[in-house]
């Protein structure tokens, strides 16, 4: 028998018979199985030992059909292993020196800078995702972003503080051409149906023209229009206009309907609410034999029974009286004085906030240097939007920087400043700059103290802005982003449209900020009995008694097979192919999301998974697989990932219950790379729920990666291990791992270069 011949000291008597019996026989110096060989590891080879530790603790290896030990020794051996890891010097990791502001991060900047909210996915480009998150690959910044970002910058500047455009302009919002619109939206007013809900920020005030426009088919005519049909538009709540959409006329083509749907009207400077909507007439749905469809939207699934809004347009601004009093000039203009110290104080306040520290003369010198230049010839506001610009594009903005201390000893620890950890934690929280009472704890130089930093944490998670865990966080975590690229097979789903997709990821935003607002266990996301529903995704789950659009809180009963992220139709369709379901895409989402396990990358040229052959036609998914699996080259895999998908089998590719797979039963029996076996969702959550430390860690280091960053390391181990363990006290709550990352050596420290 191999013997480990280098190891802990202290593992060598009580330990080494367990790692002999069951580890070494694959992970040697001539096997070298997954590039371990324990027989030569040595004692101070921490990445080794906590590779080791990850798959022990989670019950990996060895691989279910081998000889594994008793649960005791599973459990001394990962104790044995914490206990010696934990011990080590702590090491907490290193975080690139320049880190930009991706694009949700510069929106969300601007909005709390400047008081102004601008949709610049039309203005950057979206950000590439590493380690499962966007805010951890933004080092760079080419020429090309560059002047993406002197383009946000110039449109920003001057919609904020008003400065007249050189030429009339127009925005439009057009409306996704899947969206059914024969019953009323939860944004709209009462006794309406269909329509759109618009936020625009008037630049100045002046007369602006309001335009809408009605969906058509492929021939060019009005979608549903069998009659006269009457379109509200409406500005902040406030009915405007109605227009009447009628049928052409004997040799009129259908341009003529809404050629006239637009007004104009004078308009205060700032933000405002424009809508438009049709009265609500009787319901009319078109029913089959089996259900009653709730999708009317285009030619390609189901006709329109009524006309439907296709964009919202405004141009202008006409006839301009000025910039008017909004939100953002009175965020800008902190003094009235139109002159050179005025324009200091203001631009000093950018900065500070800006910058994200006190600023300096130096951090004025180029801003003051375009206020002169612009006042000169365009007067005191055009040299404040010239000097605003300046910070805008400065890469003391755009960038976050984290410097080592001068004379820091090359890869020694240190404590970031004050003011970093104000910055650290903002991102973090609100994807967003500090705000000014957490500036002033960092500017003091307490933030760092436990209690502070508790406090802090506890206010900044209560403020609105911590959203951004649900709408940034959990939808990266969760892959809810990839529901707007989700297009479910007509044929196979012809109930399938817009209105599902954003109740999928209305219903999962919702459920996950309860757990986040009422501070309750982790483990609810797996375990609860309640989510969140409208009529219409009550109606694709068959849940009764739901009626109307708003979104209300349902508990569940036993026999409603709904409640935790696992039966959820966002997580369910986002891990299925749009003609069928996937457990393989469902086992690796669980492996990877929920336990932390992930299965090793495919090896390269592994053949997909046959779908064209009749024989194939007729098996069931369980068979397909089966047949898979044969091939030696994708047996290893699929052994982890297939067993876990198989219990979710009761839903279909876009969450629907079912108990039969083209007319045969679903085959719902599964298992864990652990060696449990159960039956369906139910039995999968029992399951992963027995050891809930490892949904624990799972959330920890994605909310670390989140946080940091940048991707978790081998020597954040202990760090994670210790925020778990604080957790595990209060059940998990999830406050107590956002105190737990917020307090961390792998958040407060930095590795010098």
């Amino acid at each position: 028998m191999l013997r480990v011949v280098a190891f802990f000291p202290a593992l060598l008597l009580a330990q080494q018979p367990v790692i002999n019996q069951y580890c070494v026989g694959c992970h040697n110096s001539t096997a070298k199985a997954a590039g371990l060989a324990l027989d030569t590891a040595k004692a101070d080879d921490t990445a080794t030992w906590e590779k080791v530790l990850r798959r022990v603790r989670g019950r990996t290896m060895p691989p279910v059909g081998l000889p594994r030990p008793k649960e005791s020794d599973y459990q001394n051996l990962v104790a044995t292993l914490e206990t010696k890891l934990d011990a080590n010097k702590v090491d907490p990791g290193r975080t690139d020196t320049f880190r930009r502001l991706n694009r949700t991060e510069y929106q969300n900047s601007i909005r709390d800078l400047l008081a102004v909210d601008v949709d610049v996915t039309g203005l950057l480009p979206s950000d590439d995702a590493s380690h499962g998150f966007d805010n951890v690959t933004v080092g760079n910044l080419s020429p090309t972003l560059l002047e993406r970002y002197l383009g946000a910058a110039r449109k920003i500047s001057r919609l904020a503080i008003g400065i007249p455009p050189k030429q009339v302009g127009g925005e439009t919002v057009m409306l996704p051409p899947d969206l059914t619109q024969e019953e009323h939206f939860e944004d709209l007013p009462l006794g309406t149906r269909g329509g759109t809900v618009v936020k625009y920020t008037f630049p100045l005030d002046a007369e602006y023209e309001i335009q809408i426009r009605l969906q058509r088919d492929r021939n060019e005519h009005v979608e549903g229009l069998r009659g006269n049909h009457v379109v509200e538009l409406m500005l902040d709540g406030e009915r405007i206009q109605a227009f009447t959409a009628k049928p052409p006329g004997q040799g009129q083509d259908h341009s003529v309907v809404d050629r006239e749907f637009n007004i104009r009207l004078r308009v205060s400077a700032g933000p405002h609410v424009i809508a438009a909507a049709f009265p609500k007439q009787s319901s009319t749905l078109l029913e089959t034999e089996r259900q009653p469809y709730q999708a009317h939207f285009n030619m390609d699934r189901h006709p329109r029974i009524t006309p439907a809004v296709f964009s919202v347009t405004v141009n202008g601004p006409y006839a301009v009286k000025g910039p008017g009093d909004t939100p953002s000039r009175r965020a800008i203009f902190v003094c009235q004085a139109q002159d050179e110290p005025c324009a200091k104080k203001i631009l000093s306040h950018l900065t500070r906030r800006a910058y994200r520290r006190p600023s300096t003369e130096a951090d004025l010198a180029v801003p003051l240097k375009f206020y002169r230049d612009a006042r000169k010839t365009e007067g005191f506001e055009a040299g404040i939007e010239m000097g605003l610009r300046a910070i805008l594009v400065s890469p003391e903005f755009l960038f976050r920087v984290e410097q080592d201390p001068a004379g820091a000893a090359p890869k020694s620890v240190y404590r970031i400043s004050d003011l970093e950890l104000a910055s650290r934690l903002s991102f973090f929280l609100w994807s967003s700059i500090p705000d000014e009472e957490l500036l002033a704890a960092a500017v003091r130089g307490d933030l760092h103290q436990p209690a502070v930093m508790r406090k802090q944490v506890q206010r900044m998670l209560a403020d609105e802005r911590s959203k951004m865990l649900v709408t940034n966080f959990a939808d990266q975590w969760l892959y809810l982003r990839n529901l707007a690229s989700i297009t479910p097979d007509m044929r196979a789903f012809p109930d399938f449209d817009d209105n599902l997709r954003q109740a999928f990821r209305k219903e999962t935003h919702l459920f996950f900020e309860s757990v986040m607002r009422e501070d309750r266990s982790v483990l609810d996301l797996l375990r609860a009995d309640y989510s969140f529903l409208n009529e219409r995704l009550a109606k694709h789950y068959g849940v009764p008694n739901v009626y109307g659009s708003r979104f209300r809180k349902v508990t569940f009963g036993p026999e409603t097979m709904r409640g935790g992220l696992l039966r959820q139709g966002s997580i369910l369709t986002v891990t299925s192919y749009a003609t069928r379901t996937s457990p393989v895409i469902r086992g690796k989402w669980i492996l990877d999301n929920i336990l932390g396990v992930p299965p090793p990358p495919p090896p390269p040229n592994v053949p997909a998974l046959e779908e064209a052959k009749a024989a194939m036609k007729k098996m069931t998914m369980r068979e397909r697989l089966s047949e898979h699996r044969k091939n030696p080259a994708c047996s290893g895999c699929h052994k982890l990932m297939d067993p876990v998908g198989f219990s979710l089998e009761n839903f279909d590719a876009v969450g629907r219950w079912r108990q039969a797979e083209d007319g045969t039963p679903v085959d719902v029996s599964g298992g864990l790379p652990d060696g449990a076996k159960f039956s369906g969702v139910a039995g999968l959550e029992k399951a992963l729920l027995t050891r809930p430390e490892l949904f624990a860690t799972t959330i920890t280091e994605k909310l670390l990666t989140y946080s940091l960053g940048r991707g978790v390391e081998y020597t954040d181990a202990p760090a994670v291990r210790q925020i778990v363990r604080q957790a595990q006290k209060s059940d998990f709550r999830f406050s107590s791992f956002i105190q737990g990352i917020a307090g961390s050596p792998s958040f407060q420290l930095r590795r010098a270069q």
